[in-house]
C-alpha cells in the first residue's frame, strides 16, 4: 500500500487519507500513528472502499509516522464495528476507541516497575503513611495506582518507598497466563445438563453461528453447562468470551472457572491496573489468553482466534451502556458471533422477552433447566398483604416476616432481606418548613447515607455533609428521613436482633472484586465463626449469581418499588429481580423460603411470582406488547438534547421537532422534559420515536439530524432501542 484511508480516534473527524513511507507495512486493521496538524494521533487503517472519502492527490498526502507492533484488527471485528457505529448512530471512532486501550499495550515486550508494601514500618511514621500502608497492603502497582488507592499523594507513596516500608518490582508486562486443561476436575453432570452441555459442545464442533438461549431455573447449573462448551472450545484451540453484567460477580465466578479448569481466566474490567490492562489486551490480540471474563467492554477486544460467546445473566439490563456508544451488549454480543461464524449463548433464569420472541420465530435455539442441581426444591414463596399487616409505626418489617427472621435465626440459617435502594432514605425534609434537598445538578432527590454521614445523589455523584438544621428555615433538630433504604432496614434489624451479624452489600459497599470475596468467605464461614453472618440487607447485586447452601429465607422488603413510573418494562424488571433473589434460597438441602411484602399483592406480577406461573405472565406481558407496537414488536428510539442553558436546549429540541419527516406510521413525542430534567448540570429534553420495526428507522434519523444545526454548548444524544427512560 503507498497510501491508507485511517480512522483517527477522534469523533468529530472522518475518516482521512495518508501516505504509507516506504518500508512501513500497513494493511487493513493496522493500528498507527498518523499527524493532524501539530499533533499525533492513533488510527487504525480501513478499506478505502468501505468508507467513502475525499480523494487527495499523491503529493498533498501527509506520511505515517509509525505503524505499532501489534496484530491488525480482525475483519469481524472491523465489521462489528461499522455495524456498531451505524446501528446505534455512533461516530465510527467512538466504537474504536473501545477496541483499543491506552498505547502501551500497543508496544512491543516490555517491563515496568511496580511497588508493593514490604511489611516493614517507616521510621517516621505520619497520619498519610500510616493510611497509606493500611490501604496498600496486599496491593501491588504504579505509584499513581497507590496513591489513588490510598487517597494519598504520589509524593507519600515515594517517601515509603525510600523508607523501605515499600519496594519496587520489576514486572514484565508481556508474562503468558497459565493454560487452562479443559479435562480438569470433569463435573458430573445430571441428564437435563448432559443434553443441553452436549449440544452445546456440538455447536462449538461445528464452528458456524449458532445462537442459544440457556434458559433454566435458578440453581439449575447453567454454569456448569456452559463449561463445557468452553471445554470444547479450548480442545479445538479457540477462544471464549464470557461477559458478566457486574464486576462483583466476577470473584465467584473465577472460584468456579478455577475448580473445573484448574487455572483462573484472564479477567477484564475497569478495575484492572494499567499493567494488567496492557498484558490482557496483548495476550487476546496474541491468541494467547484462551478464556476472558469481563464486563460488556471486553465485547470489543480484538480476539485472534474467537471460538464461542457466553452473556451470563443475559437479562439484566447492566449490559445495555448508558453512556458513550449507547449500546446493548447482549444484542451486539449475537451479531459478533454471526459475524465470526460462532455460537453465543445467552444463559438466564428469567429471559427478556426480546430473547423470548427469537426463540419464539426460531432464531434462537432454546436449551431448557427447569429442575434445581441435586434434587434441590425451589422456594415456597408467599406475601405479606402490608394493608392487612402493616410493621409498627417507623417500622418497615411486618410482624410475618419478623417471626420468618427469627425463626431462622434460632435455627442457625442465614437469610437474605432485599431491597433495591441504597442509602438510609431516599429523601430527607425538613419537619417545620417541609424543605426537601435535592441535588443541585439534577432534578433528583439527595439520598442520605448515615455509614458515610453524608448526602448522595445517585445520578451525578454529587455529596454534601448532612446539615445540624434546616438550611431554609435554620431550625435545629427538624430534619427527618422520609421511606427505607438498606441502610435503614439494616438499623432496624440491629434494634431487633443486637447479637445478628449483619452484612449490608450494595455498590457502596461492595466496589470490586476483592470486596466481594470477602463477602463470599464470610457467607460460606461456619456458623460459629465471629466474621459469619446471620442476615444479608442488599440490593440486587447481591440477587445474581451467588450460592450459598445455608442461606434459607428471604424477604422482599418493598415488592411495589419498581412498579411505578412510565417504564414499559417495569413489570417484567420486577418480575426478574424478585425472581433472581427468591432464588437465592434453599440452594442446599435444606428447603427455602421467600416472603414478599407488597401493598398489592393481587398484581399481576406478585401473583404471577406466589404461584409460580413464569409462563403465564410472561405470556401477558408480551401479548400487551404486542398489543401496543412495543419492543421487541415495534421499535424506539429517544432523541435527549441538553445544554446547561434552558433556553438554548429549548430552541433545538423544538427545532429537531419541527424538522421532523411526515412518514406513516413514525410517531414523535415530544419535546418534553425528560422524567430527569436536569442532570449534572444540563437541561435536558426528549423525544421518542415510536415506529414499526419495518421502518428504517436508523437511515430516518441519520437523514432528518444530519442537515440540523445545534447551537453552541447544546448536545444531542440519540438512544436506539433505549432501556432508561430518566
Amino acid at each position: 500500500m503507498t497510501r491508507a484511508r485511517i480512522v483517527l480516534l477522534n469523533a468529530a473527524l472522518g475518516p482521512l487519507d495518508y501516505r504509507v513511507p516506504e518500508g512501513m507495512a500497513v494493511e487493513p486493521g493496522s493500528i498507527v500513528v498518523a499527524p493532524l496538524g501539530p499533533r499525533q494521533l492513533v488510527g487504525v487503517a480501513w478499506e478505502p472502499e468501505r468508507l467513502p472519502s475525499e480523494e487527495i492527490e499523491e503529493q498533498r498526502l501527509r506520511p505515517l509516522v509509525q505503524a505499532f507492533d501489534a496484530p491488525p484488527l480482525p475483519e469481524p471485528l472491523r465489521r462489528l464495528i461499522e455495524w456498531t457505529a451505524d446501528y446505534y448512530l455512533a461516530p465510527l471512532a467512538s466504537v474504536l476507541r473501545m477496541t483499543l486501550p491506552s498505547t502501551s499495550a500497543l508496544q512491543g515486550g516490555r517491563s515496568v516497575t511496580e511497588y508493593r508494601a514490604t511489611g516493614a514500618e517507616p521510621e517516621r511514621m505520619t497520619p498519610q503513611r500510616a493510611q497509606a500502608l493500611e490501604r496498600i497492603a496486599g496491593r501491588q502497582g504504579l505509584v499513581s495506582e497507590l496513591a489513588t488507592a490510598a487517597s494519598v499523594s504520589d509524593a507519600v507513596i515515594r517517601g515509603l518507598v525510600k523508607s523501605g516500608a515499600v519496594e519496587a518490582i520489576e514486572v514484565s508486562l508481556d508474562l503468558p497466563y497459565p493454560q487452562a486443561d479443559p479435562d480438569h476436575n470433569l463435573p458430573m453432570l445430571e441428564a437435563a445438563q448432559a443434553d443441553a452441555a452436549e449440544a452445546l459442545a456440538d455447536a462449538v464442533r461445528a464452528s458456524d453461528f449458532a445462537p442459544f438461549l440457556l434458559d433454566g431455573v435458578t440453581g439449575s447449573g447453567k454454569t456448569e453447562v456452559y463449561f463445557e462448551a468452553i471445554a470444547e472450545a479450548l480442545r479445538q484451540r479457540r477462544q471464549c468470551l464470557v461477559l458478566l453484567p457486574e464486576i462483583a460477580l466476577t470473584e465467584p465466578f473465577l472460584k468456579r472457572f478455577h475448580a473445573r479448569f484448574g487455572v483462573e481466566p484472564v479477567v477484564w474490567h475497569s478495575g484492572l491496573r494499567q499493567s494488567q490492562r496492557r498484558r490482557a489486551w496483548r495476550a487476546i490480540a496474541l491468541g494467547q489468553a484462551q478464556v476472558v471474563v469481563g464486563a460488556r467492554s471486553a465485547l470489543f477486544l480484538p480476539y485472534a482466534r474467537l471460538g464461542l460467546i457466553v452473556v451470563d445473566e443475559a437479562h439484566e439490563t447492566s449490559f445495555k451502556q448508558e453512556e458513550g456508544v449507547h449500546y446493548h451488549a447482549r444484542d451486539v454480543a449475537v451479531m459478533r458471533a454471526k459475524l465470526e461464524a460462532i455460537p453465543v449463548i445467552l444463559a438466564s433464569a428469567t429471559p427478556a422477552i426480546e430473547t423470548r420472541q427469537q426463540v419464539a420465530q426460531g432464531n434462537y435455539r432454546e436449551l431448557k433447566l427447569p429442575a434445581r442441581f441435586g434434587g434441590a426444591e425451589l422456594p415456597e414463596i408467599a406475601a405479606i398483604n402490608l394493608v392487612q399487616d402493616p410493621p409498627p409505626r417507623g417500622r418497615w418489617l411486618a410482624p410475618r416476616l419478623v417471626e420468618a427472621l427469627q425463626a431462622n435465626l434460632d435455627a442457625g440459617e442465614q437469610s437474605l432481606l432485599f431491597l433495591n435502594r441504597r442509602g438510609y432514605a431516599p429523601l430527607t425534609l425538613c419537619r417545620r418548613c417541609g424543605h426537601r434537598f435535592q441535588c443541585p445538578n439534577c432534578t433528583a432527590w439527595m439520598v442520605e447515607h448515615r455509614f458515610t454521614r453524608r448526602l448522595a445523589c445517585h445520578h451525578c455523584g454529587h455529596v454534601a455533609p448532612v446539615p445540624e438544621e434546616c438550611p431554609e428555615c435554620h431550625e435545629e433538630e427538624s430534619l427527618v428521613p422520609v421511606g427505607p433504604g438498606v441502610e435503614r432496614i439494616a438499623d432496624e434489624v440491629a434494634a431487633l436482633w443486637p447479637e445478628a451479624r449483619t452484612a449490608v452489600v450494595t455498590s457502596d459497599t461492595m466496589w470490586s472484586p476483592a470486596k466481594a470475596a470477602e463477602f463470599v468467605a464470610r457467607m460460606e464461614a461456619p456458623h460459629d465463626d465471629a466474621h459469619a453472618i446471620d442476615i444479608v440487607i442488599g440490593t440486587q447485586l447481591v440477587t445474581k449469581g451467588y450460592h450459598f447452601p445455608n442461606l434459607t429465607l428471604v424477604g422482599v422488603v418493598d415488592a411495589d418499588l419498581g412498579l411505578s413510573g412510565g417504564d414499559l418494562r417495569a413489570a417484567e424488571r420486577t418480575f426478574q429481580q424478585i425472581s433472581q433473589a427468591s432464588g437465592r434460597a434453599g440452594r442446599g438441602e435444606k428447603p427455602g423460603r421467600v416472603l414478599i411484602q407488597s401493598h398489592d399483592p393481587d398484581a399481576p406480577v406478585i401473583d404471577a411470582l406466589v404461584r409460580g406461573d413464569t409462563e403465564g405472565f410472561y405470556a401477558a406481558e408480551t401479548q400487551a406488547r404486542h398489543e401496543a407496537a412495543m419492543p421487541p414488536f415495534g421499535r424506539l428510539t429517544a432523541i435527549v438534547v441538553s445544554s446547561e442553558k434552558e433556553a438554548d436546549a429549548k430552541v433545538a429540541a423544538h427545532r429537531i421537532a419541527k424538522a421532523a419527516p411526515r412518514i406513516d406510521d413514525l410517531i414523535v413525542l415530544g419535546p418534553a422534559p425528560a422524567p430527569l430534567a436536569m442532570l449534572r448540570g444540563r437541561h435536558r429534553l426528549r423525544l421518542l420515536l415510536h415506529a414499526p420495526r419495518s421502518l428504517p428507522l436508523q437511515e430516518i434519523v441519520r437523514d432528518w439530524l444530519s442537515d440540523l444545526e445545534t447551537p453552541r454548548g447544546v448536545r444531542v444524544i440519540v438512544d436506539v432501542d433505549p432501556y432508561s427512560f430518566l
